[in-house]
């Protein structure tokens, strides 16, 4: 079960409270503010498989990952 705040707490600033509207008019994604000044740009790559999965299997963040090391290996080509 989730843990709640009291009204009081709320006011208090322990927690957060948000009224209907304020649930409604929240939009998805990141909230606005939260964006880099250089953004990466999706692309669809194909790997052999048994590289993707050695990637997947380093855990959460190997796409940065994957991005790094050709960044390393650009730099090393002299070509960044």
């Amino acid at each position: 079960m989730g843990s709640f705040i009291s009204l009081a707490e709320a006011g208090a600033g322990q927690g957060l409270a948000h009224t209907p509207e304020q649930i409604v008019a929240r939009r998805r994604g990141r909230p606005a503010g939260t964006t880099q000044a250089v953004t990466k740009e999706p692309v669809k790559l194909r790997l052999d498989a048994d590289v993707l999965a050695a990637l997947r299997a380093s855990g959460d963040g190997w796409q940065t990952r994957i991005n790094d090391m050709l960044r390393a290996a650009l730099h090393l080509a002299g070509r960044i």
